[in-house]
Parts: structure tokens; C-alpha cells; sequence
């Protein structure tokens, strides 16, 4: 795995970037000899999924059958504000 220090990012920032974007391992960016960054393409990434989690209070709105006022329906989601 390559590495570079920050000075060398900073002198050479434009070659840096796309030699990590074309490569297939990422970049490791050094501050006095400790790992601060990783410069790696796009295609290493994964995607992340954001976990939803629904309010008990949510959950039971859902539950209920759809009312025939709409304005009903908004200030059960709004609830008290």
C-alpha cells in the first residue's frame, strides 16, 4: 500500500488524487509518521444504508386506516408542536 505525507499531498495534490483514483489500493496521507488519511477511487467505497428507525408513535399512526379529512390526518402526524 502506498503512502505519502501530508507535504507531499500538498506539493502535488493533482497527481496524488489521480494516481489513487486509477489505482487498486488506497493511498495512505501521513502526518509525522502516523496514518491521518486515505486517499482511495470511488469504486472502494461502499455504499452505506441508513437504518431507519420508526417511532412506536409512528408505527401506530400507520397502523390506522386513512381518515376522510385530510387536515385530520396532517395534525395526527404533527401531533403537538
Amino acid at each position: 500500500m502506498a503512502s505519502i505525507t501530508i507535504k507531499q499531498l500538498h506539493q502535488t495534490t493533482g497527481e496524488c488524487v489521480r494516481r489513487a483514483g486509477t489505482s487498486r489500493s488506497p493511498v495512505i496521507v501521513t502526518d509525522r509518521g502516523k496514518a491521518v488519511a486515505v486517499l482511495a477511487p470511488p469504486s472502494m467505497l461502499k455504499p452505506r444504508r441508513r437504518k431507519r428507525t420508526l417511532l412506536p408513535e409512528y408505527k401506530v399512526l400507520m397502523a390506522k386506516p386513512p381518515g376522510d379529512d385530510l387536515i385530520d390526518d396532517l395534525n395526527a402526524v404533527r401531533g403537538e408542536r
